[in-house]
């Protein structure tokens, strides 16, 4: 291969990984062990965790826009000990009113970046988006936003069916996806506990056909777990 043909190969593989997401975002995730596999979802058992969170009124597909520009303040320094954080995977979507009956007495920060509709207490184009915190912090150790607007958290332990798909973000394939796996969850006799998460793991000029996304649904234990 000729000095040019090298470097213009080079580059290509240079442009498909920036492209793809490969750079755009960490690859540090909370913690899980795989229960079980099926066709139709992974199921998972996950340890605890810290998410940074954000509520923003707006569209499905929107929303993400702005709660990044303010999560991404926060880890990039905009807090109280301005401490700069990595970023981690994934980005998540949820309803707004699940985070008020899941924070407890101690809303903190936690991961991942969550995006989630709100519900019947709430306004349906109400969303909580969340930043899956590096493992290395703690709620105690995780330095005080600036912005009033963020919520730190702990995610506790507990057991999530995942479905992994590629391509689209748009809200119509999130739809679909979440479909199948409810009824499959439903069929293997597993019982939904709070609404379904929508999971980002690349960034936003990625490729869609390299995408990973997933929709989580948190379960209520098993006696045996």
């Amino acid at each position: 291969m000729t000095r040019p043909t090298t470097w213009t190969a080079r580059a290509l593989l240079g442009a498909v990984l920036l492209l793809s997401g490969v750079f755009a975002m960490a690859t540090e995730e909370p913690s899980y062990q795989i229960l079980q596999t099926t066709e139709d979802y992974e199921l998972r058992r996950y340890d605890p965790y810290r998410v940074a969170e954000v509520e923003v009124r707006g569209d499905f597909e929107d929303v993400g826009s702005e709660a990044f520009r303010i999560l991404a303040g926060y880890i990039f320094g905009d807090n109280q000990g301005e401490t700069k954080m990595a970023m981690t995977a994934p980005v998540s979507q949820r309803p707004a009113e699940t985070t008020r009956e899941q924070a407890g007495t101690r809303l903190e920060m936690t991961a991942p970046v969550t995006q989630r509709p709100a519900g019947a207490e709430t306004d349906s184009d109400v969303y909580v988006i969340s930043f899956v915190m590096p493992a290395s912090f703690t709620l105690e150790t995780l330095p005080r936003p600036n912005n009033p607007r963020i919520r730190l958290r702990e995610e506790p332990a507990g057991r999530v069916a995942a479905r992994r798909y590629s391509g689209s973000w748009s809200e119509a394939r999130y739809r679909e996806e979440e479909q199948h796996l409810l009824e499959a969850v439903q069929r293997d006799g597993l019982q939904p506990r709070g609404v379904p998460i929508y999971a980002r793991y690349n960034g936003p000029f990625s490729l869609p056909m390299l995408r990973r996304n997933e929709i989580l649904v948190p379960l209520a234990d098993s006696p045996e777990s």
